[in-house]
């Protein structure tokens, strides 16, 4: 794994909404590392390359596409370094998973993403490694779209950031331990996860 994406919208109106957790993740692992990132106008985002953990070189990228054309960007970035599809991992939001959880995988369908469903078009297959994290389900009644909409361009609720926060340690901490053990052992390890109460998992 050299590529490691965070899918998100850019601009100060999406940062923090839950849309954007695949941003804030990698954010954070850019901290972490001491890789700094800038505006790349070729890779159509921000973009840094550095030295992350046990000495391996790696790039990271948060497209500023807008989600819808992710793709793009990440696209870029594999013809210009010759990248194969199999070095990324892609880290996003998901909402068929409760705050707190996190999902890795190593491929599958774009589940209703649109990020994802870029993504998989402009690489043509859907064989690369991804980490979700869960923001929860929508439960507005009325027009499912719109409601589907103010959900993940929202941002969380005060009572929600501790589950938000744990969760993306969770998230920094799963994506060194695929670096450095591979991913059946990092699966095991987080998938099982739930920040929330036992109390309220179901």
């Amino acid at each position: 794994m050299r590529l490691i994406i965070g899918l998100g919208n850019p601009g100060e109106k999406y940062a923090r909404t839950r849309h954007n957790v695949g941003f804030d993740v990698l954010d954070t692992l850019a901290r972490r590392w001491q890789i700094p990132l800038s505006h790349h106008r070729k890779f159509q985002g921000e973009f840094g390359e550095g030295m992350a953990i046990a000495g391996q070189k790696v790039f990271l990228l948060k497209p500023a596409t807008y989600m819808n054309r992710s793709g793009q960007a990440v696209r870029a970035v594999l013809d210009w370094y010759k990248l194969p599809v199999a070095s990324i991992l892609v880290i996003y939001d998901d909402m068929a998973l409760p705050l707190g959880k996190l999902r890795l995988r190593p491929n599958g369908s774009a589940g209703g993403h649109n990020g994802m469903k870029s993504l998989i078009t402009h690489l043509n297959t859907q064989d690369f490694k991804r980490l979700r994290v869960g923001i929860g389900s929508t439960q507005q009644n009325g027009d499912r779209d719109r409601a589907v909409v103010a959900h993940v361009l929202g941002k969380f609720a005060p009572d929600e950031k501790p589950l938000v926060n744990t969760a993306l340690d969770w998230a920094v901490d799963a994506v060194e331990m695929l670096m450095k053990q591979g991913t059946e052992v990092a699966m095991s390890n987080f998938n099982g996860r739930s920040a929330l109460p036992e109390t309220e998992v179901s």
